[in-house]
């Protein structure tokens, strides 16, 4: 798997706007659950640049795309938080990650998800956390498969929606 930051202060390509917006369409059953789109079946690259902007605009975040090993096809992309906002919180986050949905089921998740903890062990970190919307039982399955542990239930920050915290150590 092939990953390549999104630049975090200029405007996307077309080409690469055109691919995100289907990979972020594809996902209509998570957009239904998460309501970040107004009508998840018409998603548009103008709303796909917009929710990439405001991610990015985070400090400490970055938005990793994700390449078939030949780097041919856009399969995922993972958002990463560098720090949570609540200064309690030692370790990074993954706010967002997501596989086209024609591409499940292959493993993709897991290597994008594996990538992602390699980037943060390789920065010395030893854990990593993230959110599960409490309405998404298949993403939980697929988050504890991976060995995350569930610490806490809460809301979350931005849009006040149920979830889980999960949290995996991160071993040398």
């Amino acid at each position: 798997m092939l990953l390549e930051p999104l630049p975090p202060d200029r405007e996307l390509p077309a080409p690469l706007l055109a691919e995100l917006t289907g990979l972020f369409a594809s996902n209509r059953a998570f957009h239904r659950i998460s309501g970040d789109f107004p009508d998840p079946d018409d998603v548009r690259p103008d709303q796909v640049a917009a929710v990439l902007a405001e991610e990015l605009a985070t400090p400490g975040a970055e938005a990793l795309t994700a390449r078939t090993a030949a780097g041919e096809r856009l399969v995922g992309i993972a958002v990463t938080l560098a720090r949570h906002p609540d200064p309690a919180d030692p370790d990074p986050w993954i706010g967002l990650l997501m596989v086209h949905a024609d591409a499940q089921g292959r493993g993709h998740g897991r290597a994008l998800a594996t990538a992602v903890e390699e980037r943060f062990r390789a920065q010395g970190r030893t854990a990593v956390r993230l959110a599960v919307l409490a309405a998404n039982p298949r993403a939980l399955a697929f988050w504890t498969a991976l060995g995350y542990v569930h610490l806490a239930d809460r809301t979350d920050r931005t849009h006040g929606r149920p979830c889980a915290v999960l949290r995996k150590a991160l071993h040398p």
